[in-house]
């Protein structure tokens, strides 16, 4: 089953993740759906100082919108903020340092938002960890990296961000995930991967990946005033990509699609209002709603599994 999941997806992404998959997609999209000022909003985007993120940023700096970017090196954040004012023109750029990764720097975070009173329209979880090679790696509070980082980084402060988003108008929440997800079912048993035979970096991203799917299902019935959605980015030439996979770039490279193609569903998300006119809780793939589940794959989780994931995900989100 594994093996057939594995060949189905990479068939499936050859056609439609690559360049080639995006500009016949893009034939169908409306240029009036993005063609929208935001003057009026606020926008957060973690991970946003390169990739995806960083031109999701540039994308809406430009359209007037109020940026807060959330990354973890002072450094590259604040080369990316003077980069983002310079080319937007915008000012309404701010830059938080926070590690994704570390729960309590999470909430602290979450804590001075809100105490400050800043408003916030849109939350793009984009940040995320995949861990190249077969060496498990533990965080300074003895999480496992990629959890941490992708799945229960991503509860804490998206559910310590909602009664701030519940409080602004047409609210949205955005989740970065990847098709990788495809070729994983939800499971439960080893969350933290300790029982992983050989640990598999890319299998791990990709369990966090459907953990990530299931949440933003559960969040869409849990918090009815604000619009969820995961979307897939497809398969863009980043300097993630080229650092984490990078047998995968240099085979891909000419196939693979640019920072701007692998944003547009970011973008289209965040600012277009036929966006949020869909259904809370879909996983959209180059503006369209697509299944969560390769045909015959045997993917899916229970009702009682999803609530379960839901339910621990609080459980350790209370410890810190």
């Amino acid at each position: 089953m594994s093996l057939f999941r594995n060949i189905t997806w990479f068939l499936k992404g050859l056609k439609e993740y690559t360049k080639g998959g995006y500009e016949a997609a893009a034939k169908k999209f409306n240029p009036a759906d993005l063609d929208v000022s935001v003057s009026n909003r606020s926008f957060m985007i973690t991970g946003a100082n390169s990739g995806v993120g960083r031109c999701t940023a540039l994308a809406i700096a430009k359209k007037g919108g109020t940026v807060h970017m959330v990354c973890r090196s002072k450094e590259r954040g604040e080369e990316a903020l003077k980069d983002l004012q310079e080319k937007s023109g915008n000012t309404n750029i701010h830059l938080h340092l926070v590690d994704l990764s570390r729960p309590k720097a999470i909430r602290e975070f979450v804590e001075k938002f809100r105490s400050n009173g800043t408003p916030l329209n849109v939350l793009i979880n984009n940040a995320g960890v995949l861990v190249s090679g077969d060496q498990r790696t533990l965080t300074e509070d003895g999480l496992e990296t990629t959890f941490a980082t992708n799945t229960l980084g991503v509860h804490i402060l998206t559910t310590g961000l909602v009664p701030v988003l519940e409080n602004s108008e047409d609210p949205r929440v955005i989740i970065v995930t990847s098709g990788g997800m495809l070729v994983q079912k939800l499971d439960l048993s080893d969350l933290q991967f300790e029982k992983m035979r050989k640990f598999d970096g890319t299998m791990a991203y990709s369990q966090t990946k459907r953990q990530e799917v299931v949440m933003t299902t559960m969040y869409a019935k849990e918090y009815p005033k604000v619009h969820f959605s995961t979307c897939h980015p497809g398969w863009a030439d980043t300097a993630g990509v080229r650092s984490s996979l990078p047998d995968f770039h240099a085979k891909m490279k000419d196939r693979l699609r640019t920072e701007e193609q692998g944003a547009d569903v970011m973008l289209w998300l965040a600012v277009a209002p036929s966006a949020s006119k869909q259904p809370s809780g879909l996983f959209f793939q180059d503006r369209e709603p697509v299944s969560t589940h390769l045909p015959l794959a045997w993917t899916k989780s229970s009702p009682a599994e999803d609530q379960k994931l839901m339910d621990i995900l609080q459980e350790m989100s209370q410890k810190f």
